[in-house]
């Protein structure tokens, strides 16, 4: 691709055109990949760091409100209770753009970027733009405790 230049040693229409362009699109890019913690219930919190000779501790089964979930974007996952004690884990990386859900709330895990929300009981799209479903993560719930294993 060229870019022209006027005589008077100033960027050309063309160069201007395709400068805006690709300003455009990197603040778009780069906006795609931030998110805010709203600190509000199932909010991006950061796990607890302990582990085990099987996993990652993640969390107390307590620390997850049926019908809720938080978000451990350190470990890529998001830990739901669809139903009292049933634990459900997925990747916390939207499968439209890759960017990390933020929260769950109202049986849905949702996505900051672009308003893609996810069932929280599976994983699948409830509301687009992404199309597939969230891949799902093996943990394990034991002692109150939940372990994302490998």
């Amino acid at each position: 691709m060229s870019t022209s230049w006027n005589l008077g040693g100033r960027p050309g229409r063309r160069a201007v055109v395709v400068a805006a362009g690709a300003a455009s699109v990197a603040a778009v890019l780069t906006a795609c990949g931030k998110q805010k913690d709203s600190g509000g219930p199932g909010a991006v919190e950061p796990a607890d760091s302990g582990t085990s000779g099987s996993g990652t501790t993640l969390t107390r089964t307590a620390d997850i409100p049926e019908g809720g979930g938080k978000v451990f974007a350190d470990q890529g996952v998001v830990v739901t209770q669809p139903k009292a004690g049933e634990f459900k884990a997925f990747s916390s990386k939207c499968t439209h753009q890759g960017c990390t859900v933020a929260s769950v709330a109202d049986g849905t895990i949702d996505c900051p970027c672009h308003g893609s929300r996810f069932d929280a009981a599976t994983g699948a799209v409830a509301h687009g733009p992404a199309t597939r479903p969230l891949p799902t993560r093996k943990i394990s719930v034991s002692g109150g405790s939940i372990t994302l294993t490998s």
